[in-house]
C-alpha cells in the first residue's frame, strides 16, 4: 500500500482523535489535494506553519497506530473473514469453526 493510501486509512481510524484544525488541514491537503501554499493563503498563515502542522499530524497518526494497532487488526480480521467465507463455500465446517474462533478472539 502506498504512503498516501496508508495516511488516508490512518486518518479514517484516528481522525476523531485529532484537533479540529489538524483534521481540517489534513483533509484539505491529503483529500482535496490543496497545496501547502493554497492552504496557507486560505488560513492567512505561513506555508511553513502548514507544513509543520501537517508533519506533526502525520506523526501523531503513526503514533496512534503504533500504540493501538486498529488498522493492523482491521486487516487481520478482513483476512480471517475472507478465509471463513472460503471455508464455508467449500463446505469445510471444521475450518470455518476454527476461523470463527479466531475472529472472536481478535
Amino acid at each position: 500500500m502506498d504512503n498516501r493510501t496508508r495516511l488516508i486509512l490512518l486518518y479514517d481510524f484516528y481522525g476523531p482523535l485529532l484537533t479540529d484544525r489538524q483534521r481540517e488541514l489534513f483533509e484539505l491537503h491529503h483529500q482535496y489535494d490543496l497545496s501547502l501554499g493554497e492552504i496557507a493563503e486560505n488560513f492567512q498563515i505561513s506555508r511553513q506553519a502548514v507544513h509543520d502542522l501537517l508533519r506533526r499530524t502525520v506523526s501523531q497518526l503513526h503514533h496512534y497506530e503504533e500504540k493501538l494497532q486498529l488498522m493492523v487488526k482491521h486487516f487481520q480480521r478482513q483476512a480471517l473473514l475472507q478465509q471463513l467465507e472460503q471455508a464455508l463455500a467449500g463446505g469445510n465446517v471444521d475450518a470455518a469453526r476454527a476461523l470463527a474462533g479466531q475472529l472472536k478472539n481478535s
